[in-house]
């Protein structure tokens, strides 16, 4: 998954300006105890990132 992708569908999930906020801010059991933006820069993969979200902010089955 391309970073631009993921960060479409973070958008499309949380609106526009939740988005960044979120991601910035929310620590996360399931990426290690990081944010999405700390998980991203350590390497992890946007997929797995967006997997991670998924699971802990119950997406839609259909937005996944």
């Amino acid at each position: 998954m391309r970073l631009t992708v993921f960060w479409q569908q973070m958008v499309e999930h949380f609106g526009e300006a939740y988005a960044d906020s979120f991601a910035r801010d929310h620590v996360m059991s399931e990426l290690g105890g990081r944010t999405v933006h700390q998980a991203l820069d350590a390497g992890w993969e946007a997929k797995d990132v967006w997997r991670a979200v998924c699971s802990a902010m119950d997406v839609p089955a259909d937005r996944r």
